[in-house]
C-alpha cells in the first residue's frame, strides 16, 4: 500500500517481528497518588517504514492524543524529506535527489541541507564507516534482501564485481551542497544517496527538539531502534529501558535494563531485523564499506547517548568495527556508551556503560 494513503492512522498495535524494539518500562514507582496526569501511549506503524510509539502524560485521552498528533506530524515532515523511494507531491526529497544525480541541482529544504551536512559529518567522524553515499552498493543489496524475503528459494547474493563496480560511484565528495542557493547536486550520474544510516536518528532528535519548543515534557519517543526521552516519568523518576535480546529465539527476551537522564537515548543496531538468509547464513541490513558485505560480527550494538542522530550514525559505525576499534572509538567520546553482544550471547561495555543499568 502506498505509504502516502496510511498516513493519519493511529492505533496501538502488537509487536511485529524482526523490528529493533526497546521495551518501555512503566516501573513499579509510579504512582497515580502523585499526579492526577494519566500515562498513554500511542503507536503508529506508517512513519520510515518501522514502529513509532510515542509515551506521555496528560490530563485526558484527547489532551494526549493532540500532543502525539504533533510529534507525528513532525516526524511525517522528515519522512517525506528524507525519502529515497517515494514521490510526494510539492516536496523535493532525497528521492528527487538521486532522481537528478549528474543531471542539475535540486533545490530543497533546509532541514534536508542540514541533515545531509550532519551526515557528511558522521563519515568523517567516523572514518568513512558511515557513508550516505552508498546508494549504489546498498540498493543492490536491498534489491537481493527484498527478494530473498518474500521467496526463500530465489535467495541470492550480489557478486562482488558487481558490488565493486558500484562502489566506484560512492564518493561523498560528489555530494555538492550550495547554501547561497538552498541546491544539492550529485556531480556523479550514477551516485545516489542512502541515509537511513542517519535520517531516523536525525529525525527523533530534532522531533524531540521540537517537542521541547512547544513545552511537552514527560515523553518517550521511539522509533524503530532509536529511543529518546524528554525529562522522565510524572513520579520524578527516570524512564528506564529494556534492551531486547538479538537471540530472538532465546528465553530471556531483554538482556539489560538501562536508565535514561532527560535528553539520552539509547540506540540498537543488530543483525535480527532486516535480514535474509542464503544457504543457512544470515545477511543483515548493515553493510560494511570496506567489505562490501553485510557484517557479522555482533547480533546487536547499542548506543546511549543524548543525541539520537549521532547515536543513530555510531550504532551503525560501531557495528562494522572490531570490538577493539569499537572500544577505542567509543570511550574516545565524552557522554557515550555502548553495549555489545556477540552471536555466541558474550557481552562487552564501554567504560561507564553499566553505571546506568538498573535491576
Amino acid at each position: 500500500m502506498d505509504k502516502k494513503k496510511i498516513f493519519g492512522c493511529l492505533a496501538v498495535v502488537a509487536l511485529i517481528a524482526f523490528i529493533v524494539f526497546i521495551k518501555i518500562f512503566s516501573g513499579a514507582g509510579e504512582s497515580e497518588v502523585l499526579t492526577e496526569k494519566t500515562k498513554y501511549n500511542a503507536t503508529f506503524l506508517d512513519i520510515f517504514d518501522t514502529r513509532t510509539e510515542i509515551v506521555g502524560y496528560a490530563d485526558s485521552e484527547e489532551e494526549f492524543a493532540e500532543m502525539a498528533q504533533q510529534l507525528k506530524d513532525q516526524l511525517i515532515i522528515y519522512n517525506n524529506l528524507y525519502d529515497i523511494y517515494n514521490d510526494y507531491d510539492g516536496v523535493n526529497n532525497i528521492k528527487t535527489i538521486n532522481d537528478n544525480a549528474g543531471v542539475a541541482p535540486v533545490e530543497v529544504d533546509q532541514d534536508i541541507i542540514d541533515m545531509l551536512k550532519f551526515s557528511q559529518g558522521m563519515y568523517y567522524e567516523t572514518d568513512g564507516r558511515v557513508n550516505i553515499a552508498m546508494g549504489s552498493v546498498l540498493s543492490i543489496w536491498h534489491r537481493h534482501r527484498e527478494i530473498g524475503m518474500d521467496d526463500p528459494e530465489r535467495a541470492t547474493l550480489p557478486t562482488m564485481e558487481e558490488l565493486e563496480a558500484a562502489a566506484e560511484h560512492t564518493d561523498i565528495n560528489n555530494l555538492i551542497i550550495d547554501d547561497e542557493n538552498n541546491t544539492v547536486y550529485l556531480s556523479d550520474p550514477e551516485m545516489s544517496l542512502d541515509v537511513g544510516s542517519t535520517a531516523k536518528g536525525y529525525a527523533v532528535q530534532k522531533t524531540l527538539e521540537y517537542a521541547r519548543e512547544q513545552g511537552m515534557n514527560n515523553v518517550l519517543l521511539s522509533l524503530g531502534g532509536n529511543v529518546q526521552g524528554i525529562g522522565g516519568r510524572i513520579d520524578g523518576t527516570n524512564f528506564k529501558l529494556g534492551i531486547q535480546n538479538p537471540d530472538m529465539d532465546g528465553e530471556q527476551e531483554y538482556l539489560k535494563t538501562v536508565e535514561i537522564q532527560d535528553g539520552q537515548c539509547v540506540v540498537s543496531s543488530g543483525d535480527y531485523q532486516r535480514f535474509y538468509e542464503v544457504d543457512g547464513k544470515v545477511y543483515c541490513h548493515i553493510i560494511n564499506p570496506d567489505t562490501l558485505f553485510p557484517s557479522y560480527t555482533f547480533g546487536q550494538v547499542s548506543i546511549l547517548t543524548d543525541d539520537s542522530g549521532k547515536a543513530d550514525a555510531y550504532s551503525t559505525a560501531v557495528y562494522n568495527m572490531t570490538l577493539e576499534e569499537g572500544m577505542d572509538f567509543v570511550n574516545s567520546h565524552d557522554g557515550v556508551e555502548a553495549m555489545w553482544v556477540d552471536h555466541q550471547g558474550n557481552i562487552y561495555y564501554s567504560d561507564n556503560f553499566e553505571e546506568s543499568i538498573v535491576e
